[in-house]
């Protein structure tokens, strides 16, 4: 499955983006896990688009040689879901941009991802959202646009940070490598596709063991009833 997305996206920036490819690997994998647990997560939606690594263009000339940028990670909200789109082209959408950024650090980018890029999605983009996450050491940062300017956004009591524009937190799961991951309102892990297959097993496993055990029980029970019955029996015999 991951081989596959790895080739799906592969093909998709060489057809109408313009980004690198991304940092390492673990980057690719960490960009992958955030849109596959969102659309597992969100898979009764039909209002929403979510990409990595794609080129946004958002010349006032409308030109594409000019005024791109292509975030890690970025979800466009109350739009077509449609996932033909080999860029994100503003002037193509309605003007429409981001909801919510993220990016993922790592030392070529993060001056810029501070810096530069962070002003652009504060003055021209105007998205609600954005968020910095380093996949080497599990530093968050998360911003939300308040009055023109990104304020930070403070975490809760978990470290995590609240996106109201997904009603979603982001945390980090320590993993031999920090992951950047999705929780609901209730603080509970959005998993991915795997992780809910194992959690399904495992309690279907614990279902059947716990019947198992219900019918050892019963018939210990019953085992001891039988006795106690023929103990009964052999009483009542002697003292016929």
């Amino acid at each position: 499955m991951l081989a596959q997305n790895l080739a799906q996206l592969s093909l998709q920036q060489t057809i109408d983006s313009d980004e690198p490819e991304m940092e390492s690997n673990q980057h690719l994998v960490q960009m992958i896990l955030l849109i596959n647990c969102l659309k597992r997560y969100w898979s009764d939606r039909h209002d929403f688009f979510v990409a990595g690594n794609l080129s946004i263009y958002y010349s006032h000339l409308q030109r594409k040689t000019e005024d791109w940028r292509g975030p890690d990670f970025f979800v466009v909200l109350d739009t077509d879901p449609n996932p033909q789109r080999r860029s994100w082209v503003v002037w193509q959408e309605g003007g429409k941009y981001p909801n919510v950024i993220v990016e993922l650090l790592s030392p070529s980018t993060a001056r810029m991802d501070r810096g530069d890029k962070k002003l652009i999605y504060q003055n021209i983009f105007r998205t609600p959202e954005y968020f910095l996450f380093n996949p080497m050491d599990g530093l968050l940062e998360g911003f939300a646009l308040h009055n023109g300017s990104y304020v930070p956004i403070a975490p809760n009591g978990l470290g995590r940070l609240w996106s109201e524009q997904l009603q979603l937190y982001l945390g980090v799961v320590e993993l031999p490598l920090p992951q950047l991951r999705f929780f609901d309102p209730d603080g509970e892990l959005i998993p991915t596709a795997e992780e809910a297959e194992q959690r399904e097993r495992q309690l279907r496993l614990n279902a059947e063991a716990q019947i198992q055990q219900e019918q050892e029980l019963r018939a210990r029970a019953e085992q001891r009833i039988a006795e106690l019955e023929a103990e009964i029996a052999r009483l009542a015999g002697e003292h016929g």
